[in-house]
């Protein structure tokens, strides 16, 4: 049976916008899939659908869909995407309107199950991440566009992929090959050279990345690759980067597979492709993930500028000042954080000037409402020499909180929905057809490399890194492009090293997962991102930045690397 084409032309909702006709026009295809959600996007959808009960799904998609459609059908190209978000139904019949006004008859058909609000009182949405099994068994029954919520997004190709190969539930090793092509396809551009560590070397085109597509074979290996002509690249470390990204352990698991990614064999197949070969699968674990948020309570922030002389005497007489604030009407949470960007000498006033930024959270608005930023802005002519913030502070702002929990599979209706209208249950796992997650044991690693001459450098120099958030943790993957800077690697930068290059984990529980055939390292820090993302905790809230922080940092590294 030939390759099957699965292309990507969204890693989340705000991508680029003409991706969708750019897959189609760009070269072959048999399936175009968009990734849309993440937990972020979960909680937006959720805010939109208080205001609008019809709404709560990626409107963006719509409007793609309505120049890309015609060439969609016209090419035999199906489109699956979960941009149905929090109303899958909804978006399927608002493509058939679509259908319909632009006269292409077309089997539009959603996925449906996810939804467990009602479990979870109190939540502003709870989704069950879903597996493929539910789109396969639209797509194995004619439909040419399927819309899902939430579901993994790996889904989005081990569906297509079981249905056109027909493989059964229980071929492990087939649909965990498919879980690591869709891993790699989910984000989009990452995986031809966007946000990639190394961008700098070889002069290549990075201003406009080609998305990325997959030549996915019956045995589960892949190719990854892109359209002839596009920009980026794909390479052995675009896509160990991409594979590393918002992953943990050697075990990645899913509704319709655990994936071993200590087994993961990674081959240039030639300019722009990328083998994956190797990879084994077990069965999946008997529960299912469920992606909860909720309004956490309401925040405000206050960025006050110091230039010049005496930072730290400026900061504490601000920090003083408004501690006289609090003595009437303290928040729940008080963060203050100085930022040093100033420098001496400096050549211009950007540059000589700090930031003290001020965040507070509190159940109540009132408590982060305008009587604190009125105490602000109180200050201007009775504080520091040239006292000015970045912007003048508002009201304060609801946030939200992301939270995780656990259902048994089989307690899920997971439902195709057709075309036609019929709805097909979409059978769980049995328990005997389950595994339960354990940690693998720790892997062989190379013996170290002999002693010799070091030079204190930045980590960067000899590994890549790449960073993102689940929940309220960190995932900081990190990697080596030659042998020798593997045997460096696996032995040099221990949990412990990396607390102490990274200050604020150093009270916090941070996991090494290593992973010899990738020639990488992959760290979990526990809580360093508090409730998620939605609820901005730190500076760079889903940790997207981490990992290049990890590679500024300086180390005794071998000569010999360097």
């Amino acid at each position: 049976m030939t390759a099957l084409r699965i292309g990507n032309a969204s890693g989340f909702y705000g991508d680029r916008f003409d991706a969708l006709r750019d897959m189609l026009t760009g070269g072959e295809l048999d399936v175009v899939t968009g990734d849309y959600l993440a937990e972020l996007t979960m909680l937006i959808l959720g805010r939109d659908r208080l205001k609008n009960p019809a709404g709560g799904y990626a409107r963006t998609f719509l409007r793609q869909l309505e120049e890309s459609l015609g060439l969609a059908h016209d090419r035999g190209v199906r489109v699956v995407t979960n941009a149905g978000g929090l109303n899958p139904a909804g978006l399927a019949d608002a493509v058939r309107q679509l259908a319909d006004r632009l006269g292409i008859p077309v089997r539009v058909a959603h996925v449906e199950g996810d939804d467990l609000g009602a479990r979870f009182p109190g939540s502003l949405t709870a989704h069950a991440y879903l597996g493929g099994s539910g789109i396969a068994a639209c797509l194995r029954e004619g439909a040419e566009v399927v819309i899902t919520g939430r579901v993994t997004d790996a889904a989005l190709v081990t569906g297509p992929a079981a249905a056109h190969f027909g493989w059964g539930p229980e071929e492990y090793d087939r649909l965990a090959g498919a879980v690591v092509a869709g891993h790699v396809l989910e984000c989009g551009t990452q995986a031809t050279g966007g946000n990639y560590a190394f961008f700098a070397e070889g002069g290549r085109d990075l201003r406009r990345p080609g998305f990325p597509l997959a030549e996915i074979h019956e045995d589960g290996s892949c190719v990854i690759t892109k359209h002839p002509g596009t920009g980026g690249f794909v390479d052995v470390g675009t896509v160990t980067a991409q594979l590393l990204y918002e992953t943990t352990g050697a075990r990645y698991a899913g509704p319709d597979v655990t994936a071993r990614l200590d087994t993961v064999r990674l081959t240039q197949d030639g300019p722009d492709r990328v083998r994956i070969h190797g990879v084994r699968g077990e069965a999946p674990p008997p529960t299912l993930k469920v992606g909860r948020t909720r309004l956490g309570g309401f925040r405000n922030e206050v960025v006050f500028v110091l230039t010049g002389l005496d930072i730290e005497a400026k900061a504490a007489l601000v920090r003083e000042q408004m501690a006289q604030v609090f003595l009437k009407s303290r928040p729940a949470e008080v963060r203050w954080e100085l930022v040093r960007t100033d420098r001496a000498d400096a050549e211009t006033e950007e540059t000589a000037s700090a930031l003290l930024r001020l965040v507070v959270r509190d159940p109540e608005p009132d408590a982060v409402g305008r009587a604190l930023s009125g105490a602000a802005v109180e200050l201007a002519l009775a504080s520091y020499p040239g006292f000015h913030v970045l912007a003048p502070p508002g009201k304060g702002s609801p946030y939200g909180v992301f939270e995780a929990a656990y259902v048994p599979q089989e307690d899920v209706e997971h439902l195709a929905v057709l075309h036609d209208g019929r709805r097909l249950p979409v059978a769980a796992p049995t328990a005997a057809g389950t595994r339960v997650l354990e940690e693998v044991p720790e892997p062989d690693l190379p013996d170290p490399p002999p002693p010799g001459p070091v030079r204190r450098a930045p980590l960067g120099l000899v590994a890549g890194a790449r960073s993102g958030d689940k929940g309220g943790n960190a995932n900081v993957g990190v990697w080596a492009r030659t042998d020798e800077a593997w045997r460096w690697l696996a032995h040099e930068l221990t949990a412990d090293r990396f607390r102490q290059l990274v200050p604020e984990s150093r009270e916090l529980t941070v996991t090494r997962h290593p992973l010899p055939r990738l020639r990488a390292l992959n760290f979990v820090v526990e809580g360093v991102l508090g409730a998620g993302v939605a609820a901005q905790h730190r500076f760079d809230p889903q940790a997207k930045a981490l990992g290049e922080w990890l590679r500024s940092r300086h180390l005794d590294i071998p000569e010999a690397l360097l």
